[in-house]
């Protein structure tokens, strides 16, 4: 059975185009950076975290696999969370206005005998964004929730310049990496695929 630790209705939204049957487990995972933790490295661990904590909701199943995944907003090393206020949310927008930013989306998918990983990296450049549209967009809710204070498939996509990476993964939940993974456990779109080749192996 195929579980998604995660709260996210866009992860849940997306991991069902994947066309596989789930559930899921919302839990309570401390989201905390280690001193000189990088960013890459937090992201990967807050995943693992959660899915070794939706394993061990789910320890009575043998056959239990849990999908764990986080996903920040990185700005020169900086971790941008979800904003905690409408003054949080317009200081972090002001910040990603007319740059460059990175979005760092990890998994972390585990068995009672196994654990894999992945992880999906983009480069997300916003256009010039004057402080009467930051302050519309905050007054519109949708940042809240979010990390970076924005969401790519709402009203914040007409803010994207240019993207270089997965936009499912910005979005938080990169379907390629999720399908790779799933795939070594004989599940998802793409196992069809790894079976074949590993049938064609010399």
């Amino acid at each position: 059975m195929l579980y998604l630790a995660s709260r996210s209705p866009r992860r849940r939204e997306l991991l069902t185009r994947l066309g596989l049957g789930f559930s899921v487990l919302e839990l309570d995972v401390p989201e905390q950076r280690e001193v000189d933790e990088t960013a890459l490295a937090y992201v990967s661990r807050v995943a693992r975290d959660k899915a070794l904590a939706g394993l061990a909701r789910v320890a009575g199943e043998p056959d239990a696999l849990v999908l764990g995944c986080d996903t920040e907003v990185v700005l020169d090393e900086t971790v941008f969370g979800k904003p905690q206020d409408e003054a949080d949310a317009v200081a972090m927008l002001r910040r990603l206005s007319g740059v460059g930013h990175t979005v760092i989306s990890a998994l972390s998918l585990v068995s009672a005998s196994r654990q894999e990983a992945a992880v999906s990296v983009s480069s997300v450049r916003f256009g010039r964004l004057p402080d009467a549209v930051i302050h519309a967009y905050v007054a519109s809710g949708e940042p809240f929730g979010k990390a970076g204070g924005y969401a790519i498939q709402g009203l914040a996509e007409a803010f994207v310049e240019r993207l270089d990476g997965s936009y499912s993964g910005v979005m938080g939940l990169p379907l390629h990496q999720s399908a790779q993974l799933l795939a070594k456990f004989g599940l998802g779109p793409l196992a069809a695929g790894l079976t074949t080749c590993a049938t064609e192996a010399p």
